[in-house]
């Protein structure tokens, strides 16, 4: 029993690898629309990458809680975790952003020819990732709130937008999601976000209060009130009041 929680934790992996693979076979369809101009597009099984993402993060958190339930807490699960995340939350989703990074080079004319150094910055994400993580397992400060956003969150993020961009009828989401400016600006903005020192909100308590959980609700307000009107748009919008909220109320 005292291994079951490095299980879960090596299941997070497995889904974490099946990601990957999922970007990774996709490849890119070229096609003609009516007026003979060329389109590229990646193949709909790249949002397997994102279900995967989510089943990983579940099994995370279920982990930490299992762990807890048998008090089977240790130092190799903490380290097994972490070498988990970085690739489900990390390495798949840098993967994401290298695909989108592709599309948008690829619009343009000779786009497929683009130099590979014009896609790499999508690796600053695990890059980021990584170093969040190894700086967590020597923090002793953050056993109740994290400094930085947390990689699962990142990673849920990321993996929003294959769900964004397959299942919508809006024109101008699929143009900005195609947008290469756009994704460098993910980059940035996530990998900072992950190595910085900005108080963020921890799903960990010592005694449940109404007080304690307010913060959390109105995260869950947010989100299910967007899901209903936005669909996966929910997701980022989640995101941004979580970070919000972290902000307000550590503060």
């Amino acid at each position: 029993m005292k291994q079951l929680p490095n299980l879960f934790t090596l299941l997070n992996l497995f889904f974490g690898c099946l990601a990957i693979v999922a970007v990774v076979q996709s490849g890119l369809t070229i096609s003609n629309d009516d007026s003979g101009m060329q389109i590229v597009e990646i193949p709909q099984k790249i949002y397997w990458a994102s279900i995967f993402i989510g089943i990983a993060a579940i099994i995370d958190f279920l982990d930490g809680f299992v762990a807890r339930l048998l008090k089977a807490s240790s130092e190799m699960g903490k380290q097994l975790d972490s070498l988990a995340d970085v690739v489900s939350f990390g390495v798949a989703p840098g993967m994401i952003a290298y695909e989108f990074l592709r599309v948008a080079y690829a619009q343009q004319t000779n786009g497929l020819e683009i130099n590979q150094l014009w896609l790499m910055p999508a690796f600053i994400i695990p890059c980021a990732g990584a170093y969040r993580l190894a700086r967590f397992n020597i923090d002793t400060t953050q056993s109740n709130n994290f400094k930085g956003v947390p990689i699962p969150a990142i990673g849920l993020l990321i993996a929003s937008f294959p769900l964004m961009y397959w299942f919508t009828d809006k024109a101008w989401l699929i143009i900005t999601l195609r947008n290469k400016w756009l994704w460098y600006a993910i980059i940035i903005l996530v990998s900072y976000l992950m190595v910085s020192n900005l108080p963020m909100l921890a799903l960990k308590f010592k005694g449940v209060t109404v007080k304690k959980l307010m913060p959390f609700i109105i995260i869950a307000i947010v989100s299910v009130m967007s899901a209903f009107i936005l669909q996966w748009v929910a997701i980022p919008i989640g995101f941004i009041t979580y970070l919000i909220v972290s902000i307000i109320y550590n503060k």
